[in-house]
């Protein structure tokens, strides 16, 4: 008589992506919350205040906005993708964050040039991941 193995039918792996999937959804309703008072602090800055630092605020507060709003979409892919995250969705909210930095913090020279050859870089890896991307169809 043979003896069947009688363990319940659930994997570790499973209770991991259901905890994973969890926490990103409730990262996402986070960040919604955020990128609504972002929206907010946006229009009440843009309409209530007046001069040349207003403008880098309201340009830094767009940025913000749009670190957001790729996060989001990137969780939203994750969920679309069957449980993967594009690397683009990386490469695009790096150049965005890279971009702020740049805008927000320009004071050193320096710092400025890393920053602009690290979006370079970040640039040519994306062509370059688009272009190998594009090879693979081909075949």
């Amino acid at each position: 008589m043979t003896q069947q193995n009688k363990r319940p039918n659930f994997k570790v792996s499973h209770v991991l992506r259901l905890i994973l999937n969890t926490a990103l959804i409730l990262l996402a309703v986070t960040l919604s919350v955020l990128l609504g008072k972002e929206i907010f602090h946006f229009i009440h800055f843009s309409i209530f205040n007046r001069g040349i630092e207003t403008h880098y605020k309201i340009l830094e507060s767009i940025l913000v906005f749009f670190l957001y709003f790729e996060f989001i979409a990137m969780i939203v892919k994750y969920f679309q993708e069957n449980y993967h995250f594009p690397l683009r969705y990386f490469l695009y909210i790096g150049i965005t964050a890279l971009i702020r930095l740049v805008i927000v913090e320009h004071d050193n020279p320096v710092n400025t040039l890393l920053h602009t050859c690290a979006i370079l870089v970040l640039t040519i890896s994306y062509a370059i991941i688009k272009f190998s991307s594009k090879q693979k169809e081909k075949l």
